[in-house]
């Protein structure tokens, strides 16, 4: 039994020996720091950036929006959080109808001043030079200078009361070959954003 506990001392001293100080460094750093949960949204939120044009009674709105997600696949699912004290909350209820129009880095100012903003008080189109072109499936206009924009009706509404959480099905997509390589800008919080960054390539294949 002795002889037992000598060979692992042996064995462990040993192990202490050739660990290398880089691991000493990240296992002897210092304890993880409480995060407040006010900021939690900035870790999950950094999907791009996106506009959200609507139309109701002849008057088309657009607003900044970065609280969104796929839910599936095809047809396309995406679903959006649009709060119940904005302008296009009212026009999206009563239409069930808008666009998703994805900006580049070069509208980033603007995308930041259309979300400053209300489209009560601003023709957001007029104001920040967009320009509305016809949809084909809906009534709210595509915005020319973004380089996608997706038409969409609301396909469910029951966690609209709870949450002001819409599920919009894309009923077309339109993509504008003229800009090479966009690059998205994602929001961090507080006036923070990230550009979209490099493409690495790995092999993802299902097992």
């Amino acid at each position: 039994m002795f002889a037992r506990a000598l060979r692992f001392k042996c064995v462990l001293r040993s192990i202490r020996k050739k660990r290398s100080p880089a691991f000493h460094r990240e296992t002897s750093g210092d304890p993880l720091k409480e995060l407040p949960l006010s900021k939690v949204y900035q870790l999950l939120e950094p999907g791009p950036v996106v506009l959200l044009t609507t139309a109701n009674k002849g008057r088309a709105n657009v607003m900044t929006m970065s609280w969104h997600m796929m839910v599936d696949f095809e047809p396309p699912l995406v679903a959006c959080v649009v709060s119940s004290g904005d302008y296009s909350f009212t026009a999206l209820q009563a239409t069930g109808e808008c666009v998703i129009a994805i900006p580049a880095l070069p509208l980033a100012e603007k995308v930041v001043g259309i979300g400053n903003c209300s489209g009560r008080k601003v023709d957001k189109f007029a104001t920040f030079g967009l320009t509305p072109k016809p949809a084909e499936k809906v009534e709210p206009p595509l915005i020319e200078e973004c380089f996608a924009n997706l038409e969409c009706s609301v396909t469910d509404r029951r966690l609209v009361e709870k949450y002001n959480l819409f599920i919009l099905e894309v009923l077309k997509a339109w993509i504008d070959p003229s800009q090479k390589h966009p690059k998205t800008i994602h929001h961090h919080g507080f006036g923070r954003f990230v550009i979209d960054g490099r493409i690495i390539r790995l092999k993802s294949k299902m097992r």
